[in-house]
């Protein structure tokens, strides 16, 4: 099963300069919980951003892919040059975890998404792209403080 998780602000916005534009620590702790036991799959920019909030710290992921075209190396990473046969491919849950250019690539073959709704507006430079969300159902939400915690499912014929 393919899964995505993201945050975005009410235009969602997702990101600034390579980094996210809020601090929520519910947040991050539903981040950390939901991508705890399962494989992730990130851009290379977004493993960069991870490994400078890290620092010398490893990445709290059982296991790391990241889609990169260039022939980059990873010491704690699989690296991933072709994202949709990967995605046809792949038999276990892994979860998306960003960033925008992965999102796109990714959405068409989600089975899950995990959107946290930021309740206001922050300034920033990455903006989610544009999907359909009546493809899938609102399974599951949880309100907290400023944001919205959901769930959806794809729905199939």
């Amino acid at each position: 099963m393919i899964k995505m998780i993201w945050a975005m602000d009410e235009n969602h916005l997702i990101g600034k300069g390579n980094l996210l534009p809020w601090h929520y620590p519910k947040d991050l702790e539903y981040f950390k919980q939901m991508t705890a036991s399962i494989p992730v799959l990130m851009g290379d920019m977004t493993y960069q951003s991870l490994k400078s909030y890290y620092r010398k710290k490893p990445l709290p992921f059982q296991k790391i892919y990241v889609a990169n075209l260039e022939d980059a190396k990873y010491e704690d990473a699989t690296r991933i040059e072709d994202i949709h046969q990967f995605l046809k491919e792949f038999t276990e849950d892994i979860m998306v975890i960003g960033g925008k250019t992965i999102y796109q690539l990714a959405l068409p073959y989600a089975d899950k998404l995990y959107i946290t709704y930021v309740l206001k507006a922050y300034q920033g430079d990455v903006y989610f792209p544009h999907f359909d969300l009546n493809q899938f159902k609102l399974t599951w939400y949880k309100t907290e403080e400023q944001l919205i915690f959901s769930e959806y499912t794809r729905i199939t014929s």
